[in-house]
Parts: C-alpha cells; sequence; structure tokens
C-alpha cells in the first residue's frame, strides 16, 4: 500500500468538510472505575514488578493490566447485558475510557517515574566512596532541596528497616523519616506536575493535527477499538468465536501453557521463543554488526506489526539491519572508530559513535513535523493570542487559548525551575526545548508506529553538547540537566506524553471531554502521590539491594559517573560524534524529502529513527513477521482477505495479553514468575 500524502488543510477547512463525531457523553460511573482501577495498579506495580518479579503490569505504551482489566470487563459487561436484556453498567466508549485512564497512570508506577526515582536521589551519597570522590566534587554542587539529609534515612532505604519483613505495610508507611523526605519530595513533585502539565497542554494543543489533519492509524490502539465497536453493536460473541480470531488465541495460549508449565517444573518440555542468530556470523567482516544478533518471538508483537502500515514495519527491521550492516561495512573499508571517540555521553543505549546519527535525524524529524503543522501552529497561535475565535472550542480537552497559554507559562516554569538550581539562564531554554523535542518525536514514533516498547538511543543532553559542548553548561549545570533528565526524559519505555495522546484519541468525540480531563488530571497527581508512596514503603520494607532494581541502579550510577567525568574533564565530543550527527541530519532530510515528494516512496522516516533503538533489538523480527503477512496478505488476497486475517493478529494480541496477566496473577502467589513479555 503506498502511503496517503498528509493533508495540508487547515483544520477549520478541514472541519468543514467533516466535523468529528459528537458521540456519547461519558458517564461519572465510569469515570470514577477508571481512576480507581488506576490507582490500584499504581500501588501494586512496584510490589509486583520489583519484589515478585513477575511480568511488568505497567510495562510499555500497551501495557498488560489494563488490557487485561479491559478484557474481563468486557465480558463481564457482555454476559450482564445478554442476561438483563435492559440492563447497560457501561457503554463500549465508557469502557475505553477507563482503559485509557488506566494507561495513562500505569507508567508512572515503573519506568516512567517510581522504578529509578528514589535511587537517583540517594546514589550519590548512599555509593560515594574514597576511590569515586563523589563527595569532594559532587556534593557541593548538589542542591540539598533535591535529596535527603540524613545518612540513616538513606541507608534504610537501601537495607531495609531492622525486622522490616515483619513489619505491616501501615507500621513501615508510619516509620519512614517523612522529616528527611518531606523537601526533597515537595522540590521534584513540584517539577513533575509542571511537566505533566505542560505535556498535557502540548498534546491539547496538537492532537488535532494527528487525529483531524492527517488521521493518524494508531496501530496500538486497532485491538481496543475492534473491541469497542463489537461491543457496541452487541456483537462481542460473534467477536471472540470468529474462527480466524480463535485460531490466533490458540496460539499464544499454547505457547505461554507449555514454557510456563516449564518454568514451573523443567521436565516438561519447553518451546524456543529466543534464537541466538548471532552464533552464526563472525566477529569480523561486514557482517560483524550481528555478532549478537537475537530472535525474539513475540505473538502480541507479530499482531501490532501486521496493524501497522505495511510501510512502517517495513522500514522498522529494514533499517535495525542495515545499521548492523553499517558497523561492518566500515570495518570492512578499514573505518575502525574505537567507542571511545563517543566521548561521554547520557544515551541510555549509546555504545558507538555510528549511533549517534540518531542526533541530527531527530532534530530533522522534528522540523519536518512543524513544517507539516505550519498550517496547524499558525492557527494555534492566533487563537492562543486572541487574533481569532475558536472552532469547536468544547472538542479539546481545554480550550486552545488556555492550553496555549498554559504551555507557555509552564514551560516559563521549568525553564526557572532549572536555572534557578543552577542551569545557566539561555542553556537552561536549550536543554528544557531538547528535552521536549525529544520526547514530542518519540511520541510520534510510539502512536504511529506502533511500538508498544520503545527505548530512546542518544539523549536530549548528547544532542546539544554534541553541537555546543560542554562547558557552556558549568559543573553545577550539567549536574542539574542530566538528573532532570534521568528522572522524566531519558527512559521513554513509559513515558506520558504518548499515552496521552493516545487518550485524547480514545476520548475523541465525547461530549464532556473537558469532565474527562479534570478527571484525568486528578487521577495523575494521585497516581504520582501513590506510585511514589508504595515504592518508598516497598523499599523500607525490604530494602532496594533485596529488590530487582540492578537496572535502576546501574544507569543511575553511570549518569553520576558521567557528571564526575565531565565536571572533573570537561572533555568535548570528538569530530566523529559531529560527523555522524551531521550525516543522521543529511540522511533523514533525504528520506522525508522522498517520503513528501513520491506517493510510491516505499521507506517511512521514522524507521530511521529507532534503527538503534535497544527495543528494536527485540521486536525487529517481530515487525518482520508481520511485514511479511501484511505484504502477502494485500498482494494476493486484497482488502477482503486483510479483514479476514486481521482477526488472527487481533487473536495474537489478545491471547498473549492474556496469558501475560494469568501468569503475573500466578506469580503473585508464588517465589518466581514466568515473563511473557519483555521487561
Amino acid at each position: 500500500m503506498t502511503p496517503t500524502p498528509p493533508s495540508f488543510k487547515t483544520p477549520d477547512a478541514l472541519r468543514k468538510d467533516k466535523d468529528p463525531p459528537t458521540g456519547d457523553r461519558v458517564r461519572g460511573r465510569a469515570l470514577s472505575l477508571g481512576m480507581l482501577l488506576a490507582l490500584v495498579i499504581c500501588l501494586i506495580t512496584p510490589f509486583n514488578n520489583a519484589y515478585r518479579q513477575a511480568t511488568p503490569l505497567g510495562g510499555g505504551h500497551f501495557p498488560l493490566a489494563p488490557f487485561y482489566i479491559l478484557v474481563w470487563l468486557m465480558i463481564l459487561i457482555g454476559a450482564i447485558r445478554w442476561i438483563f436484556k435492559d440492563r447497560e453498567l457501561l457503554t463500549g466508549k465508557e469502557v475505553l475510557v477507563v482503559w485509557a485512564l488506566m494507561v495513562v497512570v500505569s507508567g508512572v508506577a515503573w519506568t516512567g517515574l517510581a522504578r529509578t526515582f528514589f535511587i537517583n536521589l540517594t546514589a550519590p551519597y548512599h555509593f560515594a566512596t574514597v576511590e569515586n570522590r563523589w563527595e569532594e566534587v559532587l556534593h557541593p554542587l548538589m542542591p540539598r532541596i533535591w535529596y535527603p539529609q540524613s545518612e540513616a534515612a538513606i541507608a534504610d532505604l537501601y537495607n531495609g528497616f531492622t525486622g522490616g519483613r515483619q513489619l505491616g505495610w501501615w507500621e513501615v508507611l508510619r516509620q519512614i523519616p517523612w522529616e528527611a523526605w518531606l523537601l526533597p519530595l515537595l522540590s521534584w513533585g513540584g517539577f513533575i506536575f509542571l511537566c505533566y502539565f505542560v505535556m498535557a497542554c502540548i498534546v491539547s494543543l496538537l492532537s488535532k493535527q494527528p487525529l483531524y489533519n492527517e488521521r493518524m492509524n494508531f496501530p496500538l490502539l486497532r485491538v481496543p477499538l475492534l473491541m469497542q465497536e463489537a461491543m457496541d453493536e452487541n456483537a462481542l460473541g460473534r467477536f471472540f468465536a470468529n474462527r480466524f480470531m480463535l485460531a490466533g488465541l490458540l496460539v499464544p495460549v499454547f505457547l505461554h501453557t507449555m514454557n510456563g508449565l516449564s518454568f514451573y517444573n523443567p521436565e516438561i518440555p519447553q518451546i524456543p521463543t529466543l534464537i541466538l542468530a548471532g552464533q552464526y556470523f563472525s566477529k569480523t567482516g561486514l557482517f560483524a554488526g550481528f555478532y549478537k544478533l537475537k530472535i525474539y518471538i513475540y505473538p502480541a508483537f507479530i499482531g501490532f506489526a501486521f496493524l501497522t502500515s505495511k510501510q512502517i514495519s517495513f522500514s522498522f527491521w529494514f533499517f535495525f539491519i542495515a545499521g548492523e550492516l553499517l558497523i561492518g561495512l566500515l570495518s570492512v573499508l578499514g573505518i575502525n572508530i574505537p567507542a571511545a571517540a563517543l566521548g561521554v555521553t547520557f544515551g541510555p543505549a549509546l555504545s558507538r559513535p555510528e549511533e549517534t546519527q540518531m542526533i541530527g535525524a531527530y532534530l530533522v524529524f522534528f522540523v519536518f513535523l512543524a513544517w507539516l503543522a505550519r498550517f496547524h501552529f499558525l492557527e494555534t497561535v492566533r487563537v492562543g493570542l486572541g487574533l481569532k475565535k475558536e472552532v469547536d472550542a468544547e472538542s479539546g480537552w481545554l480550550s486552545t487559548r488556555t492550553a496555549f497559554w498554559g504551555f507557555v507559562a509552564g514551560g516559563c516554569g521549568i525553564v526557572v525551575w532549572c536555572h534557578y538550581f543552577g542551569i545557566p539562564l539561555l542553556v537552561s531554554f536549550l536543554v528544557v526545548g531538547a528535552f521536549f523535542l525529544f520526547t514530542l518525536v518519540a511520541t510520534r514514533v510510539i502512536c504511529q508506529g506502533g511500538i508498544a516498547y520503545f527505548t530512546l538511543s542518544a539523549a536530549p543532553i548528547d544532542g546539544i553538547t554534541a553541537f555546543f559542548g560542554v562547558r557552556m553548561f558549568t559543573g553545577m549545570g550539567i549536574l542539574v540537566a542530566a538528573i532532570i533528565q534521568k528522572v522524566l526524559f531519558v527512559d521513554l519505555r513509559e513515558s506520558l506524553m504518548p499515552s496521552l495522546l493516545h487518550a485524547r484519541k480514545v476520548v475523541d468525540g465525547a461530549r464532556n471531554t473537558r469532565r474527562i480531563f479534570v478527571c484525568l488530571a486528578v487521577m495523575l497527581a494521585a497516581g504520582v502521590v501513590v506510585s511514589l508512596l508504595a515504592m518508598l514503603t516497598l523499599s523500607y520494607k525490604f530494602g532496594i539491594r533485596e529488590l530487582q532494581l540492578d537496572w535502576a541502579t546501574r544507569t543511575t550510577l553511570t549518569v553520576y559517573d558521567n557528571i564526575y567525568t565531565l565536571i572533573e574533564s570537561p572533555i568535548e565530543p570528538g569530530k566523529w560524534v559531529l560527523i555522524f550527527s551531521l550525516a543522521g541530519a543529511a540522511i533523514m532530510l533525504g528520506l522525508v524529502t522522498c517520503y513528501h515528494r513520491f506517493y510510491w516512496w516505499p521507506i517511512h522516516p521514522i524507521g530511521y529513527l529507532t534503527a538503534y533503538s535497544f527495543s528494536m533489538q527485540t521486536l525487529w523480527f517481530s515487525f518482520f513477521v508481520g511485514w511479511l503477512c501484511n505484504a502477502l496478505c494485500m498482494r494476493y488476497g486484497g482488502v477482503v482477505l486483510f479483514k479476514k486475517l486481521r482477526n488472527f493478529f487481533v487473536g495474537l494480541i489478545i491471547g498473549d495479553f492474556f496469558m501475560a496477566g494469568t501468569w503475573a496473577i500466578i506469580g503473585l502467589f508464588s517465589h518466581s514468575s514466568y515473563l511473557v513479555l519483555p521487561d
């Protein structure tokens, strides 16, 4: 299928052609249920993920717990509707809103915030040694209000209270040294809520562009939307009884039943879902980049890939293969670039200078998105400044004028906050701009590409230092910027903004979107509080040392090590970083030009943005299989066959997540858990 050129009509002109649907009113019972379930997920997730080491309940941008609850909720309501013919507890739209509310807040309880938050605030004190000289170099620069100033409070956080395992949860909560945590929680809480408010304003302002102007596909929403449609048409039974659907369901059910039983009883044979393909490639030569190649088999992600645009799913695996080939090609050409040429970086998956192509690529793709939305931007500014009256003011979460000035005030507030704690003023604008630039581009990749599990390669600060160097930050500036980035803007596996855009799509057309937004804002604030309290209580009861937080600890220590290195010897990025950044910008410029100019162009630019992402190392094979099935289906069966086979791949998704949820529940009552989805 060839890509459909994006529409360049203004939102006013487009809505004259076709107004957005008005829909029904979402009742208070749905909002209350969604808020309650969301807070329960926030409460349970740290215990399930960190202590039980079970399948993450809120991981990724299509989290397990909300979808598992959605399936059972629809089945329950459908059964009640069938038994009591006139009884309608919730409509399909309302159930979908319940799901969206859970999705928005579920990531906050894990990698989106709580997983690394307390380690970020205590690592420079707890892990300070004579050898690393953190006490001598870093401690004088760290804002005291950010960190607990009690050695006992920090020691108990890592070791747990004496006899903490025998204490009840409420008793542990009461014994937490709140006097040490009050100021850090208040100062960081203000910053977190300010950033979340700005993200909500951005989504409210910009969502009309993908929703109405470009008619984005939103692959991760296809299954919930199909289920909603079936429920509203009283066809939920036929939906699940479809023979293609049942065939798709049986694949992951059989796979994970066998592997789950084998996990608990090794005598039962296991079906391999991981193939170490790297052993078939040499460490040198053209295919050196594939030396560590792995093939993961995840039925759900194959399903998402099938539902994604064929052009996009092809681009994901194509650029991953091309990126690995580049490493070998450079070696064959005699261009051996040492990893040390990368210098000091903060990217979570940045390991080679070649990967800094993403810095330039992100910047150019952001400019491309801004150019596509230029008419919408112009209209937004005019309405925000009061130069034009807003059309359909009630259709969004906030009025354009409120969201516009909320974004301006909130953005300036973040800049002032950063400057107050030590970042030079002009650098503060650069840092905050880079944070939201990378987040916006990642949001586009996730929502348009259907990537439920996404990670950045290069970090926003890497982009600034690549072009402007490190010295302009000052020692305190680089410390403050790096810690802020680590708290909210680098671990994007469960970023808030993509979930907000998905939620905006779900509630689109409801008559009381403002009320939904108020509930979402209240729930998000409560979710942050509940998640941090749950994580803090868990840590003091068992101790961080006893929890599965090795990744969070390791990545946080790396950040502080890099800060120390840059303060002691502000090393400028090597020439190879700048060369590859400019090369990435040039390649992306060529890609977006061809994508926009030639309707037959087979490659989508967002595939290039994920070439070196750790997530693509896990998902590339799933996208390859999904693309291949989609291409063969459309080539030999057309739309008719696609609509039939679509149910099979929807079944793969539902079955995979159903089994993941079932084993997660079993894991809560056992000492270990079989993992269905990637951690």
